[in-house]
């Protein structure tokens, strides 16, 4: 299990594009959100890490979409390599994991370079604008450390953007398996390289 650091975008970076299909093979792009603040998760079915906070990502989103909170997953991992990130396990994970949100599937993997992802799971939170305000970790809690999940950290970034008050810049990286590159398609800002 390696683990990955999120390359922690600079915040007020401008939303990178996307237009990706869903499960069920709809398209689902940025514009479709505008106006409202936006949660874009970069997650694949089988890491250990997203497997970690599954029950509670899907509890929180349902509370924050709620809310008003736009949501997206992004599944951008080589599924020739493996195959149980493919699209046809991604509509059985959002079944049997209860996603709210709609799951794409960044097949050319430039949806997750245009936004420097990292790792999964990899948290980028933009305002109504969006702009970047969040980049990190959804909390302290990790496979085996025997943390809660709570989620508190994405919560209070939340929070902040729905209240319209400035969200904290100290803010953790998020910690995850590496996004899996279709070989000799490595991004240039990604190492390979673990993180505590």
């Amino acid at each position: 299990m390696v683990r990955t650091a999120s390359t922690m975008l600079p915040l007020g970076t401008p939303a990178p594009d996307f237009s990706l299909p869903d499960t069920e093979g709809r398209m689902v792009t940025r514009e479709q959100m505008a106006g409202k603040p936006l949660l874009v998760i970069f997650m694949c079915n089988h890491c250990p890490f997203v497997i970690h906070l599954r029950e509670a990502l899907a509890q929180f989103a349902a509370e924050y979409m709620q809310k008003g909170l736009q949501i997206v997953g992004i599944s951008s991992n080589d599924v020739e390599h493996y195959p149980q990130d493919s699209p046809e396990e991604m509509k059985r994970e959002v079944q049997e994991a209860g996603y709210p949100f709609p799951y794409l599937y960044d097949a050319s993997q430039e949806v997750a370079k245009a936004w420097k992802a990292a790792c999964t799971p990899d948290f980028f939170l933009c305002d109504a604008d969006h702009r970047l305000v969040y980049r990190g970790q959804f909390d302290d809690s990790r496979p085996g450390n025997g943390i809660p999940v709570t989620g508190c950290d994405l919560r209070a970034a939340c929070d902040a953007v729905l209240d319209g008050r400035p969200v904290s810049p100290e803010q953790k990286p998020s910690i995850g398996c590496n996004i899996k590159w279709k070989p000799g398609r490595e991004p240039d800002y990604f190492t390979g390289q673990a993180a505590g």
